[in-house]
């Protein structure tokens, strides 16, 4: 990656960022949100410090640990279209969130600790059916799992929401299709101590991962232990994913399309890829949220809706130039 990608990368990250904290339901200006980090937490102030940061710094976090985690996933299981939610974890968590609402659990974590209990549950039942003869985590068979665990989750949960009442379907719906509503800044402190260990093995696992491209055999040729490397990836693609989950909802095609668009610019190692999708991720998902509460102003989109609106084209163009 050139110095000149870098900067239109760190560029286009300070941009988003500021256009995140500016625009909403009342705009502000550069000017006015330079202000309001040193003024009295009041009015305009507040509504700077107290809601529009932690929501642009939160949707940027999670935004970039989804893409590091797709970005990981695919090199894991050797395959572009695979995405973090399609290890079960969409399924278990939801199922998880789902069942917190119909039982009216109080507390305003009740939701986000179900919902993270439930990705730990469908990963901790993926991961028993990866692991075929000599303990060896097979990644086709973990797909396959997800797959299987995430319509099951997903069957218990329609049952749920059809037993639950208007109210309490709303409220599930909304949380499936993801959002920033109730961002704060103890969300982004609690979601940033859980995404640091796994950000942290997955970059360090860079070499590895680069070495999984080539395949398990030509990997442990070149030294890397393979299966060791394989659990680690899983278990923080897993970690990092299940926390994204718990604080924002089901949010997809951020892990799926960003490392694939980040490829396709020339980024194919992952010293390199993991922090360019990092940033490109975080912000694509803070102009996405930024749509998704502007648009329809004072009314305001799940941010799931919207980018499945914009990943769904960017990946179908992508995979038509790859094919060619």
């Amino acid at each position: 990656m050139t110095t000149r990608q870098w900067g239109a990368l760190l560029a286009g990250t300070i941009l988003a960022l500021i256009a995140g904290v500016s625009v909403g339901a009342v705009d502000i200006d550069w000017r006015g949100v330079a202000g309001a980090l040193s003024a009295a937490p009041t009015g305009e102030a507040a509504l700077v410090r107290y809601l529009r940061m932690p929501r642009v710094v939160l949707a940027f976090l999670v935004g970039g640990a989804l893409s590091v985690a797709g970005a990981s996933l695919q090199a894991l299981v050797r395959n572009p279209l695979a995405d973090p939610y399609l290890v079960g974890l969409s399924g278990g968590a939801g199922l998880g969130a789902v069942l917190a609402i119909a039982l009216h659990l109080g507390g305003p974590w009740a939701v986000p600790l179900a919902a993270f209990a439930g990705a730990l549950g469908a990963v901790a039942v993926v991961y028993r059916l990866s692991v075929v003869a000599g303990r060896r985590l097979d990644p086709h068979i973990l797909l396959l799992g997800g797959v299987v665990v995430g319509a099951f989750a997903g069957s218990l949960m329609s049952a749920v929401i059809t037993l639950a009442s208007a109210s309490e379907l709303r409220s599930a719906m909304l949380w499936l299709l993801g959002g920033f509503g109730m961002a704060s800044w103890p969300a982004v402190a609690v979601f940033a101590s859980y995404a640091l260990v796994p950000l942290g093995l997955l970059v360090g696992s860079a070499r590895g991962l680069d070495l999984l491209t080539l395949g398990e055999e030509n990997a442990q040729y070149l030294g890397a232990d393979v299966e060791a490397l394989k659990r680690r990836v899983y278990l923080s693609v897993a970690a990092l994913t299940g926390a994204a989950v718990a604080v924002s909802g089901i949010i997809g095609f951020v892990g799926l399309v960003v490392p694939h668009v980040m490829r396709r610019w020339g980024v194919p190692l992952h010293r390199q890829l993991l922090p360019a999708a990092f940033l490109a991720g975080g912000a694509f998902l803070v102009l996405s949220d930024l749509i998704a509460r502007s648009l329809f102003r004072p009314l305001e989109l799940p941010v799931g809706v919207v980018t499945a609106l914009i990943g769904v084209p960017i990946f179908a163009l992508q995979l038509r130039k790859s094919l060619r």
